[in-house]
C-alpha cells in the first residue's frame, strides 16, 4: 500500500489524493501539521530535504512534488489516463497545471506567509492581502486559458477528468481555505463543480480531510 505524507489542507497532498482516487489506488495517510514544525523530524523531514508535503513511499520508492508523483503515478497506473497522448495537448495540460503548481502555491504556503510576517513585518492583513493577490491572479489566468481552449469540453482539455482538473480543484480548495472569492470566475467555478459531482475530489477535499481524519 502506498504511503502519503501531507497535510489537511495542502492543496499539493489534495492533487495526490484526487489522482490515487481517480486511478483506484489504495493508500494510507499520514497527517503532518506544518503549522506546528511537524515537517521537520520524522518521515518528511527524512525523505526530502525541503522539509514540504506531500511524500509518498511507494516500498522502497520514494518521490516528492506533486506534480512528479502524479506523473509516476499515471506511468505506472496508465488507465484512466490523466495526461492527453498528443505531445501538444500534454504540453497545453502542463502550462494550465503548472498555473497553480508553480506560479501561485509556492507563493501562499504557510512557510511563505511565515517569511512575510517575520522578515519584513506583515500584518495579517497584509498577509491575508498577498495570500489573496496572487490566488486571484492564477484563477483569472486559468479563466482566460479556458475561455480559449479550441475545443469546449466538460473538463478542462476533455471528456474525462485530468491532471489539469485535478490541479484547478485544488487551486479552488486553497481558495476556500483563505476565504479568496472565486465566485467570479465563471468556467473555473463550473468545472470544479462538475469535478466534485466526483468522489474522488468530493471526498478527499481538505475539508473532509480536517473532519474526517485522514485514510487509514
Amino acid at each position: 500500500m502506498l504511503e502519503l505524507y501531507g497535510y489537511w489542507r495542502s492543496q499539493a497532498a489534495y492533487r495526490v489524493r484526487i489522482a490515487m482516487a481517480l486511478k483506484g489506488i489504495d493508500w494510507r495517510e499520514h497527517l503532518v501539521d506544518l503549522m506546528k514544525g511537524e515537517q521537520f523530524a520524522g518521515a518528511v523531514a527524512q525523505h526530502n530535504p525541503h522539509h514540504t508535503v506531500p511524500v509518498l513511499i511507494d516500498g522502497q520508492r520514494v518521490l516528492t512534488q506533486s506534480l512528479a508523483i502524479i506523473e509516476y503515478l499515471n506511468d505506472i497506473h496508465p488507465q484512466p489516463p490523466l495526461l492527453p497522448a498528443d505531445p501538444y495537448q500534454r504540453a497545453k495540460v502542463r502550462a494550465f497545471s503548472l498555473i497553480a503548481i508553480a506560479d501561485s502555491n509556492s507563493l501562499v504556503v504557510p512557510r511563505a506567509r511565515k517569511r512575510l510576517a517575520e522578515q519584513f513585518k506583515a500584518s495579517p492583513a497584509d498577509v491575508t492581502s498577498w495570500n489573496n493577490y496572487w490566488q486571484t491572479l492564477a484563477l483569472a489566468a486559468m479563466e482566460k486559458t479556458l475561455a480559449e481552449r479550441d475545443v469546449k469540453s466538460p473538463f478542462c482539455f476533455g471528456d474525462a477528468p485530468g491532471l489539469a482538473d485535478i490541479c484547478l480543484a485544488g487551486h479552488v480548495a486553497g481558495c476556500q481555505n483563505s476565504e479568496t472569492p472565486f465566485e467570479q470566475f465563471q468556467r473555473v467555478v463550473e468545472i470544479n463543480n462538475r469535478c466534485h459531482e466526483l468522489a474522488a475530489f468530493s471526498a478527499n477535499h481538505p475539508w473532509i480531510v480536517r473532519d474526517k481524519g485522514p485514510r487509514a
